[in-house]
């Protein structure tokens, strides 16, 4: 599983970010309510043991309202990564891709240094062939354009079409795994080239 800061689960993972982003675009953190409703607990009690949580971890704190969020000096340093389309975690694909905007990111919460900001861009992700490493349909990737070590998930270029896959080596030869068994494993004819390594999700909705 990716996961984007290892001292936090994967709801409060996606909490965060949703806070994060929430914040970036409206100043003020969402309600409880709010973040109930797009997560779909139960009820605020969870939300609230949820926010704790990560308050206890240092990523959020109880504003002066009496809300949930971070400082706004913590919110101002969010960056804008472009969405460059989106990328199948199934069968590679040679469609040609669209901007998709860009998405707000907290690169403390994902371990992005100031060096590789520039090297960090996001992509919507399509299909199932990873949710084995908990990787759905419809999340946001994030990738460092660095070259990948093997076990990592890469958005890769494989014989001219693009995929989402774990990058292995194989008695020496290089090939791309998926974390679905209805996938084989992908191995390159002629060319495969990583173009950027899976850092960290986001997720969307309220999966």
């Amino acid at each position: 599983m990716v996961q984007m800061n290892r001292a936090l689960s994967l709801r409060q993972e996606e909490i965060l970010g949703f806070i994060s982003e929430y914040q970036r675009i409206h100043v003020v953190p969402p309600s409880t309510r709010l973040i109930q409703r797009r997560f779909g607990f139960g009820s605020q009690t969870s939300v609230v043991r949820h926010l704790r949580a990560l308050a206890a971890k240092g990523a959020i704190e109880q504003l002066s309202d009496g809300s949930w969020g971070r400082r706004a000096r913590e919110v101002q340093g969010l960056i804008d990564v472009a969405i460059f389309g989106s990328i199948p975690a199934g069968l590679p694909s040679a469609e040609a891709q669209d901007s998709l905007g860009s998405v707000g990111v907290d690169p403390a919460v994902f371990g992005i240094s100031g060096a590789a900001r520039s090297r960090v861009w996001a992509l919507e992700i399509k299909g199932d062939s990873m949710i084995g490493a908990h990787i759905c349909p419809g999340d946001i990737g994030l990738f460092e354009s660095r070259e990948p070590r093997p076990g990592e998930i890469v958005a890769a270029l494989i014989d001219g079409a693009t995929t989402l896959k774990r990058f292995e080596r194989v008695e020496g030869r290089a090939i791309l795994r998926a974390e679905n068994p209805a996938y084989p494993d992908l191995i390159p004819a002629e060319q495969l080239e990583a173009q950027g390594v899976l850092v960290g999700l986001l997720r969307r909705g309220s999966r």
